[in-house]
């Protein structure tokens, strides 16, 4: 919560928080002076959140933080959710229910439906969860799917072909850790599991991400894959949060015409089956 609260202080310039910007400013964000009369605590007050002094701040400072810092709707949900991960709510970790790793029938059957669409559900620490035939044809060959349980977190980042297969690695590394921070309990014990196991196996590349500044994960976007039995595919996807369940699926779609006749390659159907996707 303290490194969040820095990054976004330093992100904000005077002339957006409508104050004057003045002479002989190190830096072009807020100073943490300038950040507490904004949002009327003292300045002794605000370092200790910084700095992880204070981990128990009330809403109504959250509330008047996060308007001096004009933070956007998903930003201040994620402050919120920061402090209650660090605060009194931390106690209550350890009785979180296990990541599921069933499907309900309803959401069986929308997977039902999606084909040959690739697509696939996922829990909270990127457990591969269930997925349509189209979306194994896909992942299989790529190595994604070789885990018990499969895990794209892992895969991500302790297998060798990942950084082959994905051109964007950096950018859907980023994204993966946001989903983990963002949907997941940190502090429950399948989290921290992983988290240990990560540490240990991937290094530097995951720890430094988990510890940087908190993001919103994406809900869509294009994905670029170097696939080894059909070359380049450029796919859309559109993600849909299962909050009941602590899972998520994402669905897959061609966004131009030769990825769209390479999938149709893929799942033996006649080219021109799949249309891409625009816009």
């Amino acid at each position: 919560m303290g490194t969040f609260l820095r990054a976004r202080r330093e992100a904000v310039t005077p002339a957006e928080a409508g104050l004057p910007a003045g002479p002989r400013r190190r830096t072009p964000g807020l100073r943490r002076s300038e950040l507490a009369t904004l949002a009327g605590i003292s300045v002794e007050y605000l370092t200790r959140l910084e700095q992880g002094r204070d981990r128990n701040p009330s809403p109504q400072v959250l509330g008047a933080l996060a308007d001096a810092l004009r933070l956007r709707v998903p930003e201040r949900l994620l402050l919120r959710r920061l402090a209650k991960e660090h605060g009194a709510d931390k106690m209550l970790c350890a009785a979180v229910v296990p990541p599921i790793l069933t499907v309900r029938a309803t959401v069986r059957a929308l997977l039902d439906r999606l084909e040959p669409t690739p697509a696939a559900l996922l829990n909270w620490i990127g457990d591969i969860v269930a997925y349509t035939s189209g979306y194994e044809r896909l992942a299989r060959p790529l190595g994604l799917l070789d885990g018990h349980p499969p895990n794209v977190v892992r895969y991500l980042f302790t297998d060798e072909r990942a950084r082959a297969v994905y051109p964007g690695w950096e950018r859907l590394a980023d994204e993966q850790i946001a989903h983990l921070r963002h949907e997941a309990p940190l502090h429950a014990p399948s989290v921290v599991a992983l988290v240990d196991e990560m540490t240990v196996t991937a290094g530097a590349p995951f720890t430094e991400r988990l510890g940087a500044v908190p993001a919103m994960p994406l809900r869509n976007g294009t994905e670029v894959v170097e696939h080894p039995e059909v070359g380049r595919l450029r796919l859309s996807y559109e993600t849909l949060a299962l909050p009941d369940d602590g899972q998520r699926l994402t669905a897959y779609l061609p966004a131009d015409e030769p990825t769209a006749t390479a999938l149709d390659r893929l799942s033996g159907r006649t080219p021109g089956s799949l249309r891409a996707v625009s816009g």
